[in-house]
């Protein structure tokens, strides 16, 4: 764990949002170290098949903030990790109002109810690149200003920032400002999900083409897993911060579709690939990039895993679900 880590260990969790990608590998780390874990699902939407059986699964909507009030007051649990919300930038055009709801003020409630809880418990945000909008700079870190383009990133950003408050308030609260990470649990509505299910399509004869919205757009890429294992370290370091968990190498689309089709064993892939710019978001950062050189000193964190394995074992894991 953190080189600063404390003896602190957590014996009981609540996840928000344990069924989705983060969430899960979340849920199988603190399982496996032993913690009570308690996962907050939607209400009719069934657990993945990768979320343990030993988690303790409660329906609740987290923008009713008095019904999870009350639930964070009957677990007490010693550590939260917020990971729910609506996970789309480009739905959050369509649906700003929804997106606020959930992203900005129920997180902002839940760290709310958090701080009120006796002892001492921990918080853990997950906050996004989007907050920086068209940032000023490139890499960003810590120190790069607010400027959030989509709803997404607006909601987020008043998160974020809520976080920063109830920290300054005394609460353990961290903000992890997630880059792009992807594995084989991504939605098929996040676009290497849907080049590495599109190009195993192709490659297996079932599709002829795959339609995206740009190849240009450039994305700071990184593993599912090692960006849970910063959060789990930031929860168990002795003070909390923001930190930007990031690869620090941005890829463009184009650059993963073709190292997709490569792994596929395919050469040729500009005549199977359309560009429909309806589907590109109205607003796209110009280059996404993160340092991660807080997390990286105060918590020893580090990638694992590169951009060309990521899309190999996305690519591998999409294969073999066809054959």
């Amino acid at each position: 764990m953190s080189p600063s880590a404390a003896t602190w260990r957590p014996t009981r969790a609540l996840v928000t949002g344990v069924g989705g990608q983060d969430g899960g590998y979340l849920a199988e780390r603190l399982v496996a170290a032993g913690v009570e874990v308690h996962g907050l699902q939607p209400p009719g939407e069934p657990a993945p098949p990768w979320c343990p059986s030993a988690v303790v699964l409660h329906a609740g909507d987290l923008t009713e903030h008095a019904t999870t009030d009350r639930l964070v007051r009957d677990l007490a649990p010693d550590l939260v990790v917020n990971l729910a919300g609506q996970s789309s930038v480009a739905r959050s055009w369509a649906e700003p109002e929804p997106t606020w709801a959930v992203n900005a003020a129920a997180a902002e409630a839940l760290v709310s109810s958090v701080a009120a809880l006796p002892g001492s418990p921990r918080f853990v945000q997950a906050s996004s690149a989007e907050i920086f909008g068209r940032p000023d700079r490139c890499p960003q870190d810590e120190s790069t200003p607010l400027r959030p383009v989509s709803p997404y990133g607006r909601a987020k950003a008043h998160a974020h920032l809520a976080v920063g408050r109830a920290r300054a308030e005394g609460l353990h609260a961290s903000s992890m400002i997630l880059y792009n990470h992807e594995s084989p649990r991504r939605p098929p509505s996040f676009v290497t999900r849907k080049i590495s299910q599109g190009v195993a399509a192709i490659a297996a004869g079932r599709a002829d083409r795959l339609v995206l919205g740009t190849l240009d757009a450039r994305r700071d890429w990184g593993w599912a897993p090692d960006y849970v294992d910063a959060m789990l370290r930031a929860a168990h370091a002795d003070s909390p911060a923001d930190y930007v968990v990031a690869t620090g190498r941005s890829h463009s689309v184009r650059e993963f579709v073709a190292a997709a089709f490569a792994r596929a064993g395919i050469g040729d892939w500009a005549p199977l690939v359309t560009v429909d710019p309806s589907l590109a978001r109205p607003v796209d950062p110009v280059d996404s990039c993160g340092d991660a050189s807080r997390a990286r000193d105060l918590l020893g964190w580090a990638p694992t895993v590169g951009f060309p394995e990521l899309v190999h074992r996305m690519v591998d894991a999409d294969l073999a679900a066809l054959s």
